[in-house]
């Protein structure tokens, strides 16, 4: 499907430099060939997996040190997946002296730190990257009141999720070293606008930190039509990160919409993966949509939009449906899209239905 997505742009003078303020239509962006045509064989025994533990998301950065590093989350598997992460949740880092793996965990990068602050309780949805010489952790956080609830409590399905899940924000930590020390904001960097459609929660960052040193700031909220994407911009990365569209950025056609973006700036535009929801513009539920944008704000499916499928080619010559295949990151080398990881997830497909997950990485072709 080719389709071109209008937003409503809010002109934000000082902090769009040069950036247009006016609506694109029927650009062509896409590089030649699909996305998923890069796709090589997925190492067997790559990626990052924990014994005991869910282990979610799973952003690589190469560090100072020549070896490869992994951002990623993590949580005991005594607690259901879902109810697990919203209570238990951290960021946890892992490395290798390979970009595809395995990853071996090393510390817990961004631990509780009680609940008068605001990411306090929870850490998730890492991604990683680099301004100069300043490491860059995109993250979400949360904090509540009161014990976390028990194991028993979350399987019944009693807790009250809304105490930790309502108070989703993004952060930012900053570190001159992959391995730290990081420094957390007292403030998150982004939060919900009461009375706007995003009035619930921000999460899903996904950052493109550009030449000049802006950062272009992709996030989801949570609407009554389903989830929908948002947009803001800051001069540099300490922000303030101000919105660049009142409205939701992608707003597809036939009630479709997308999560768990991924963003970078590619030549003279930007691209975009992420998870398609409803299967409608990738014809697979889950699957991976690719798109491109002139500005950050008016973005338009690929003309081969299917940018991945749940259906995996491993190394050993098989093949395997993956319950789940989302929260898609990059690792770049020489300024091109190398490596693909995407947290994965066993089963028929859900996340209740899934006995293990952990990270895996494909190899890209590099054009």
């Amino acid at each position: 499907m080719v389709g071109v997505i209008r937003a409503k742009v809010h002109w934000l003078g000082r902090f769009l430099g040069v950036w247009s303020a006016v609506t694109l239509v029927g650009a062509t962006l896409a590089f030649a060939g699909g996305f998923s045509d890069r796709l090589l064989p997925a190492p067997v025994g790559g990626g990052f997996r924990m014994e005991g533990y869910w282990v979610w998301c799973g952003s690589v950065i190469r560090g100072e040190d020549g070896r490869y590093h992994m951002f990623a989350s993590r949580w005991p598997k005594r607690y259901p997946f879902f109810e697990g992460y919203v209570f238990y949740s951290e960021v946890v880092r892992a490395s290798s002296d390979r970009p595809e793996g395995p990853y071996h965990f090393e510390e817990v990068v961004l631990p509780v730190r009680g609940e008068g602050s605001w990411d306090g309780r929870m850490t998730h949805n890492p991604t990683i990257n680099k301004s100069g010489d300043t490491f860059l952790l995109y993250y979400i956080g949360s904090t509540y009141v009161g014990n976390a609830p028990g194991e028993e409590e979350l399987r019944s399905g009693k807790a009250k999720l809304g105490r930790s899940y309502d108070n989703i924000r993004i952060g930012l930590a900053t570190a001159r070293s992959v391995r730290g020390p990081w420094a957390r904001r007292d403030r998150p960097i982004l939060e919900p606008r009461p009375g706007k459609w995003d009035a619930k929660i921000v999460t899903n960052p996904a950052a493109c930190v550009r030449r000049d040193g802006s950062v272009l700031l992709v996030y989801r909220s949570n609407t009554p039509q389903g989830l929908r994407l948002g947009a803001a911009r800051a001069a540099t990365f300490e922000g303030p990160y101000e919105r660049i569209s009142d409205e939701p950025v992608l707003q597809l056609p036939g009630g479709n919409f997308v999560e768990d973006p991924y963003i970078w700036e590619s030549g003279d535009h930007f691209e975009m993966i992420a998870k398609d929801m409803t299967g409608g513009i990738t014809g697979e539920k889950h699957a991976g949509i690719h798109a491109t944008s002139a500005d950050g704000l008016v973005w338009h499916p690929s003309p081969e939009p299917k940018a991945y499928s749940r259906t995996v080619r491993w190394s050993d010559g098989t093949e395997t449906t993956q319950g789940s295949l989302e929260r898609p990151q990059l690792l770049f080398q020489n300024g091109k899209p190398a490596f693909l990881f995407a947290a994965t997830a066993d089963g028929p497909g859900g996340f209740r239905a899934a006995s293990n997950t952990w990270n895996l990485v494909i190899p890209l072709r590099v054009e």
